[in-house]
């Protein structure tokens, strides 16, 4: 009836469809209405998309129209506006293992025993790797932090994992705060720390 109104009248397609035409124009009121609906949604939805750092997917997108706008709407449809609003989900990057545990190399006792506690500063250090992810690519940042103080007393940065990058920040660690004999410098065993 909407496609051909300019050359029939709504009375005579009514008449001949057997419709009545209280019910198209509620028809076509109601289409207004969804139209509006649907463009409101696309914007809350690419709000949400958006404040998700576009990691958000179908699930958290539903959760937050409900709890923060109280709008009940399916995966389904939130997923099929996302296609038509091309709002594609970053992929999760993959994990960098930054510690090889499974060496042949000599691993030193755990004398720290899961004792994390220092009462006197300088006592037990403890060291591990981070990696950066950056436009150039990776860099290891590796930390020497003193469990007494919870503070970093160490660190290094480099652009590979091998032991320069840990006996550098060793070495500032010790250079800075000179710790007295019988300091406990523990790590989590990887092929790096073995110096």
């Amino acid at each position: 009836m909407k496609k051909n109104k300019e050359h029939y009248s709504i009375s005579i397609m009514s008449k001949v469809l057997k419709v009545d035409r209280s019910s198209y124009y509620h028809w076509v009121k109601m289409g207004c209405v969804v139209e509006k609906i649907d463009k409101s949604l696309d914007g809350l939805i690419t709000e949400i998309f958006e404040e998700g750092r576009r990691k958000y997917g179908t699930r958290p997108i539903q959760s937050k129209l409900c709890n923060r706008y109280g709008i009940i709407i399916s995966r389904q449809k939130i997923g099929k506006v996302m296609k038509r609003l091309d709002l594609v989900v970053k992929g999760k990057r993959k994990f960098k293992r930054t510690t090889d545990s499974n060496h042949n190399l000599p691993i030193a006792p755990n004398l720290l025993n899961r004792d994390f506690n220092a009462t006197v500063p300088d006592s037990k250090y403890v060291g591990d790797i981070t990696y950066i992810h950056t436009k150039q690519g990776w860099l290891y940042l590796a930390t020497v932090m003193d469990l007494y103080s919870r503070k970093i007393v160490g660190w290094s940065m480099d652009d590979n994992m091998k032991t320069p990058l840990v006996s550098n920040a060793l070495l500032m660690a010790l250079q800075h705060r000179k710790p007295q004999k019988g300091l406990i410098m523990h790590t989590d065993r990887g092929s790096q720390y073995v110096l």
